[in-house]
């Protein structure tokens, strides 16, 4: 139960609203898959705009398929999920790059680890939109990580839409 809870609530929140990032009060939403090493799913981020060039989120990824280990065994739920605060500094506009497109580095804390990203958004209309992102951990809570500790603790690779509903 406590499953099928996170991802109907993961997916509602996704398919809520998205825009390419226009300011303070903005607000975007990103479905997209996330692929790394030993496993990929699905990854829901929402970001909220603070000021012009200032967002900040949550985001949420869940790996669907994951390799097995050694012995055979399969990764649980918590092996699995992670989930991660957001900040973006949005420079679109500062490179002064067509409105349609928002490049977006940032840094998030997550369960896993203290990382960054790099990601761009290019909106065909207002109403949808292709998303990308690369994502690196800075420090790992669990240096020594091994076997499904890895999972969601290693460079990532995220590919999706953006909806405007």
């Amino acid at each position: 139960m406590k499953k099928t809870f996170i991802f109907v609530l993961l997916t509602v929140t996704g398919l809520i609203n998205a825009q390419a990032f226009k300011g303070k009060g903005d607000t975007k939403f990103d479905i997209a898959a996330n692929i790394q090493n030993g496993g990929s799913g699905i990854r829901l981020s929402s970001d909220f705009g603070l000021g012009e060039n200032i967002s900040v989120g949550v985001l949420s990824s869940y790996l669907l398929s994951v390799s097995k280990d050694d012995l055979g065994n399969k990764p649980d739920f918590g092996d699995r999920i992670d989930l991660k605060a957001r900040f973006n500094a949005n420079l679109g506009n500062v490179f002064n790059i067509d409105e349609k497109v928002d490049i977006y580095p940032g840094l998030d804390l997550g369960l896993r680890n203290f990382g960054a990203h790099l990601g761009i958004r290019y909106f065909f209309t207002d109403g949808f939109g292709v998303v990308s992102e690369i994502g690196v951990p800075i420090a790992k809570y669990k240096p020594e990580a091994t076997g499904f500790e890895r999972l969601n603790n290693q460079f990532t690779f995220n590919i999706g839409a953006s909806f405007n509903l």
